[in-house]
């Protein structure tokens, strides 16, 4: 029925190409791409981070990139739709600051100044990430995506203290018909079609509506691996009356993958050689599956209370659906036989599911003779979440034999029932929150505020948690401060302090729970605001301290351990925690006329208390670019661009198999390159072509939890035809 579905909608998209219809090239619908006579746009248009203008995503308040003190990258459609991004980790691996790495074929493993990034938020509001995170959600129904570096806890509560990324979503502002359909064709059978559509419902454009529908196909470089999959968006916009608008929304996004490699490659033979895998190598079977769907629903109300006062209220939903039937193989095996390695199937399925709600209220007001901003706002989060399993018969599990001859073609065992195995249980967040920004001096702003939260666990019971049991920590404050001296009208420094907490499950010898984790970012740098605001640049220097970090409790005096009244369990106790400071420098914008640049350039360290590094498969040392030249003159219309990514090697080690000794594993040094072109055929229709990594660079891209490693792609081509209406 899928595939059905598939064809019928690539010949709508088709159909609808062929139309005739008078048009504007679009960067985005509703977002006219007119230019100045010579090909090049006009300078209203949005470019690479600079036309921007506001956000909330730090603070709640609408401050300019240049205005919040932190780190803030702005990733626009304009450079989305230039690097042919199909998800959000496509976008978020050419992000200053950001490490994206797999954990195997199926997920992705985020991080930012040595912590994992859990923190991501939905048009501001803020969700979990689950097993195959947000960051594989489609690109099509974003506008724009926000990525604030350090702790976040003012707005999000619970998380790590390495980034937060909001997700900014397409919104229904067109008061004419407009939109864009695009067909995409390419490497490994990859085809895919879009379409774009915004419209006013009402002659006076009063009520609004905009619709998203994508599907695509593909194969992969990996033996056995196909996907396919589909998006639908839609949204309305309304103006109820005077300085009243709602807008309200759903998505739904389906895809099936098979043959996915969930298991890594080994990094050694049994005799401590190295083997050369080829980058097509796979531990699947042709009977793995890994199906996800996720579907969302939003309202969003604003009302308008006099003056510059405004509230607003949020009310969001996000359900996923992960079924993934996966054999694991683990070892090293014989370099001659192909034998030694171990295998065991799995049979996941998880259905969490989130809802989250913000009442805010935001304005202006007069203190000492000088304007303020303040916001304040109440904010709940309800998760629940859980995951099953069918174990297989173990008669059934046949042997891997030799690994050297594998091709997938092993025989699926007999399944047995399922069962609920882990995680069970509710979480909620309530907070309120507030902050200000007062103008004490004209170039001398105090950025203030704070969250009171109240976290709860209610776990149920399943295999990973023979007792249901609950976690309480009521009255937590997650304060924030930050102060920015204006020296000129374009050039800032600021210095900032904010934090975040996270619950852990580890209890001391009384049988208490620890309290969360703390995690403190301490930053200080420089923004400017150039060429009336075509180009921003930033640099800056932090530190972040993790403090509640759960140690065994041991008797100094005995050495003996304390256990958790009535377990066998070690008790711990509270120290210190991951230390990671680093500098980073970015500069995003228009430099030269029709020329769009983004580029960084990030460097950290992080060690726990007794020195060793974390997250020790990220590189240190990382830097970004991406950019395009819009010609002008006798070559106006056409394009040219690419993206460039250079990172260190992490200071990943494992222990050889036969030697014992501990040998660096980590990916060596490395950089690719990819290229983009396109040219307005007319002024609707336009081609692009993309060339990733084309010097066909072969690398390690790999979380490496397990012991092993998974390619990079190899080089690559996609075709887009986009047209604009």
């Amino acid at each position: 029925m899928f595939r059905s579905f598939r064809s019928v909608f690539k010949f709508a998209l088709l159909a609808a190409s062929a139309l005739s219809l008078p048009a504007f090239a679009q960067d985005a619908v509703g977002e006219k791409k007119d230019d100045d006579g010579n090909g090049r746009k006009d300078e209203a248009i949005v470019v690479y981070g600079s036309g921007i203008d506001r956000n909330t995503a730090a603070t709640g308040l609408d401050l300019t990139p240049r205005e919040t003190p932190q780190s803030i990258t702005i990733i626009t459609r304009e450079q989305i739709d230039d690097q042919a991004a199909s998800t959000v980790a496509d976008v978020l691996e050419y992000t200053t600051g950001l490490s994206v790495k797999r954990v195997d074929r199926g997920r992705n493993l985020l991080s930012a100044r040595g912590f994992d990034i859990t923190n991501f938020q939905l048009d501001g509001l803020p969700f979990a990430t689950g097993n195959v995170g947000l960051e594989e959600t489609s690109t099509a129904i974003y506008d724009r995506i926000e990525v604030i570096r350090g702790a976040t806890g003012l707005l999000q509560g619970a998380g790590e203290p390495s980034a937060s990324i909001n997700m900014v979503r397409k919104r229904a502002d067109a008061r004419v018909l407009t939109g864009e359909a695009r067909l995409e064709a390419g490497s490994w059978d990859h085809i895919a079609g879009m379409i774009d559509i915004g419209a006013p419902l009402t002659a006076d454009g009063s009520v609004r509506a905009r619709f998203v529908a994508e599907a695509y196909s593909q194969d992969a470089f990996v033996d056995l691996e196909s996907s396919n999959g589909f998006t639908l968006y839609g949204v309305i916009g309304a103006d109820l009356g005077p300085g009243t608008r709602l807008s309200a929304g759903a998505s739904y996004q389906r895809d099936e993958r098979d043959g996915v490699m969930w298991a890594q490659l080994p990094y050694w033979y049994a005799d401590g050689s190295r083997p050369g895998w080829s980058r097509s190598r796979t531990t699947g079977a042709e009977w793995n599956e890994w199906d996800t769907t996720e579907m969302s629903a939003f309202v969003s109300l604003e009302q308008d209370l006099g003056g510059s006062w405004q509230l607003r209220g949020d009310v969001s939903y996000f359900e996923q659906t992960e079924d993934s039937k996966l054999i694991w193989l683990w070892g090293n095996p014989d370099r001659e036989t192909g034998l030694g390695m171990d295998v065991w199937p799995y049979w996941y399925l998880s259905k969490p599911k989130q809802w989250s709600a913000n009442l805010q209220v935001k304005g202006d007001y007069q203190l000492f003779g000088r304007s303020h901003q303040l916001v304040f706002g109440a904010m709940y989060s309800h998760q629940k979440g859980g995951w099953t399993n069918r174990d297989p018969d173990p008669a059934t599990v046949a042997p891997v034999g030799d690994f050297n001859t594998w091709d997938g073609s092993y025989p699926e065992p007999v399944w047995g029932e399922r069962y609920r195995m882990s995680g069970f249980g509710t979480t909620e967040q309530t907070a309120i929150y507030g902050v200000t920004r007062f103008q004490i001096l004209d170039p001398l702003k105090l950025i203030a505020g704070g969250r009171l939260s109240r976290w709860t666990r209610d776990e149920e019971e399943a295999l990973y948690t023979p007792e249901a049991y609950r976690i309480e920590h009521k009255n937590i404050f997650t304060p924030y401060a930050g102060l920015i001296l204006d020296f000129t009208d374009y050039l800032s420094a600021y210095a900032s302090y904010t934090s975040i907490f996270n619950p852990q499950t580890a209890r001391d010898r009384d049988g208490h729970y620890l309290d969360p984790l703390e995690g403190d970012n301490y930053e200080a740098g420089l923004k400017a605001d150039l060429m009336n605001g075509r180009l921003r640049a930033s640099a800056a220097v932090f530190r972040i301290e993790q403090s509640n970090f759960a140690v065994p409790d041991i008797d100094p005096e005995t050495g003996d351990p304390y256990y958790v009244p009535g377990t066998t369990d070690i008790a711990s106790r509270p120290a210190q925690g991951v230390v990671s400071k680093g500098y980073e420098l970015e500069m995003q914008g228009e430099p030269l006329r029709g020329w769009d640049i983004s580029v960084g350039w990030s460097h950290f360290k992080a060690k726990d208390p007794d020195g060793i590094d974390v997250q020790a498969h990220q590189p240190r040392r990382v830097f970004r670019m991406a950019t395009k030249y819009e010609f002008g003159g006798a070559l106006g219309g056409f394009s040219l661009g690419g993206s460039l990514r250079w990172e260190s090697r992490p200071p990943q080690t494992a222990e050889n198999p036969a030697t014992g000794e501990i040998e660096p594993v980590g990916q060596k040094a490395y950089a690719l390159v990819n290229l983009m072109g396109a040219y307005d055929l007319t002024d609707a229709l336009s081609l692009q072509v993309n060339v990733n990594n084309i010097f066909d660079k072969s690398y390690y891209n790999t979380n490496s939890w397990f012991g092993g490693f998974i390619y990079g792609e190899p080089r690559n081509v996609r075709i887009t035809l986009r047209y604009g209406f």
